[in-house]
């Protein structure tokens, strides 16, 4: 099953964290996102603020429904998202899961933007 048809599992505290050679596999799936110590990365570049913000309201209501929050930063038209799994200090398959999640959030805001 695709990591964008998944649904994020709540994690237990005490969990370990995805192994690098897991991460990296993983990584394979969201290869627009880049692997840090710990987390992933992506950014995002739009034509302005409102589009930028419209897309990271998007996140958050995506987040919340997961229940898996990124870190966002905002600069007027570029979000960077930060995945780790605060809890473990480190990545779980819930990064992932959401991160393509994400992906196609982006990508069906691109065809919109396009109509």
């Amino acid at each position: 099953m695709k990591l964008s048809e998944q649904t994020a599992k709540p994690i237990a505290k005490g969990t370990v964290p995805l192994s690098q050679k897991e991460a990296e596999e993983l990584a394979r799936e969201v290869p627009l996102w880049t692997l840090v110590t710990g987390a992933i990365e992506r950014e995002f570049h739009f034509r302005n603020f409102r589009e930028a913000m419209e897309f990271v309201n998007r996140v958050a209501a995506l987040a919340n429904e997961q229940d898996h929050h990124p870190d966002i930063f905002i600069s007027y038209s570029n979000v960077r998202l930060t995945l780790s799994t605060h809890k473990i200090n480190g990545l779980s398959l819930n990064d992932f899961i959401v991160a393509a999640k994400i992906d196609l959030l982006a990508d069906q805001q691109r065809i919109g933007e396009a109509a």
